[in-house]
């Protein structure tokens, strides 16, 4: 796997982030490397936060290099999910999306294969 690209989180992000995954069962390998993504990251206010890097609730404009595919969609915690407009932090694509700026590219494990991804734009909810 390629060398990951910095990410930035706000403290609330990290705090929820944190709850949920101690309670959390399930997809163990999200888990796992969102835990190591929160270990990576650099912290902010969330008010000190980059409008172009991706928090919870930031609708996310991003490609998917392995299939040639744009999505447009909002990240969100699990219990938020609702149709094809948001993508739960606990997806591959979206755990990979978490903390990135506009025009970062991500390779993410999934189900042992790697997802390309690249994030073409960030906007607040």
């Amino acid at each position: 796997m390629s060398k990951r690209p910095a990410i930035t989180l706000s403290i609330q992000d990290r705090e929820r982030l944190y709850r949920l995954l101690d309670h959390h069962r399930g997809d163990e390998e999200v888990v796992d490397h969102l835990y190591a993504e929160l270990e990576r990251a650099n912290f902010l206010e969330a008010e000190k936060m980059p409008a172009n890097v991706v928090s919870l609730n930031s609708k996310v404009t991003f490609l998917n290099e392995d299939n040639n595919k744009t999505y447009e969609m909002t990240l969100v915690m699990p219990m938020q999910t609702s149709g094809a407009t948001t993508i739960s932090i606990l997806s591959p694509a979206g755990a990979a999306l978490l903390g990135l700026k506009a025009g970062d590219r991500i390779e993410w494990p999934s189900n042992g294969k790697l997802l390309h991804l690249r994030l073409l734009d960030v906007a607040r909810s």
